[in-house]
């Protein structure tokens, strides 16, 4: 039997919710990507270009530090990986999540949240921070705060 994690990064609270519920509907256990600096209402301002965020984003090789709490990624087969979507692409942080561990191997279903935006050209932006033989999945975009139903539809289309 596989074992799932839904591992997350969620600066607002938006998709924090999102992988509460959706770790419920697959088993699965809940991991927080924390940076060490949390964002504050003003670094997540993208209209101002001297934010944090704004600045992270224009970099992208720079990698937030985050909080070591040991994600045991290899107890798991499947990893859900959720953020929001930050200038049509997952924040870095969530680049820096992917190169501290292994994740050969594995499977991971992205989903994402946004205010408007797409997941576009997240999966091939993620990539490089994993082995080749990461399998990625593109589950989609999951906003709108889905309820347990609406997640179980989601999952049973993605293993259809």
């Amino acid at each position: 039997m596989s074992k799932n994690l839904v591992a997350y990064f969620s600066a607002s609270g938006v998709t924090r919710r999102v992988a509460k519920n959706l770790a419920q509907v697959v088993k699965g256990d809940l991991y927080e990507i924390k940076p060490v600096v949390p964002y504050t209402d003003a670094d997540l301002n993208w209209m101002d270009k001297q934010a944090r965020s704004t600045k992270e984003m224009n970099d992208k090789s720079f990698r937030p530090e985050i909080v070591d709490d040991d994600a045991h990624i290899e107890n798991y087969d499947t990893i859900y990986l959720g953020f929001p979507i930050w200038w049509y692409v997952a924040p870095t942080i969530v680049n820096t999540f992917l190169e501290k561990y292994d994740f050969s191997g594995k499977k991971i279903i992205v989903f994402a949240t946004s205010g408007g935006s797409g997941i576009g050209g997240t999966i091939e932006n993620l990539k490089p921070s994993v082995d080749k033989s990461t399998v990625f999945v593109a589950g989609g975009m999951l906003n709108h705060n889905p309820n347990i139903e609406d997640l179980k539809q989601w999952v049973s289309i993605l293993d259809a």
